[in-house]
């Protein structure tokens, strides 16, 4: 997979990551994805005093994309970039909770985000967690 691809996306991630809410953990998280009708949505972190209430920057564009796309919105591709309070580039993927939302939103999705040696890694939705819940046909 081409490891350049999603710059547009991480660039916008980066810059979402500086409008995060984290007084509690530090680390500073934005989201920026594409849509299957081409749009750019955004989301960050946002943390509160009940720590586990607070919200992931994956789920925070999801649910832009949502907002202004409607029920049938598709994810293409999305980026993930977390940053600590000096700026310095972390490694964080999504939680379970996240990459299960972007399953269920794009099945085949593109996500990028940075591993532990600092390297930009692109994978899928299906590769980011195989054996997703699904619910049954009705």
């Amino acid at each position: 997979m081409d490891q350049t691809a999603l710059g547009d996306l991480r660039e916008q991630a980066e810059g979402a990551s500086r409008q995060a809410r984290a007084p509690y953990s530090n680390l500073f998280v934005g989201a920026a994805l594409r849509s299957a009708s081409g749009q750019i949505h955004r989301g960050c972190n946002v943390e509160n005093g009940a720590l586990p209430l607070g919200s992931c920057a994956e789920r925070g564009a999801i649910a832009a994309a949502v907002l202004a796309e409607g029920p049938d919105f598709g994810l293409v591709e999305i980026a993930v970039v977390a940053k600590t309070a000096d700026g310095s580039i972390q490694a964080v993927s999504p939680c379970g909770a996240c990459r299960q939302l972007i399953a269920e939103s794009g099945p085949t999705a593109r996500v990028g985000f940075y591993s532990a040696n600092g390297e930009w890694i692109i994978t899928t939705s299906a590769e980011l967690l195989p054996y997703a819940f699904v619910l049954p046909e009705s």
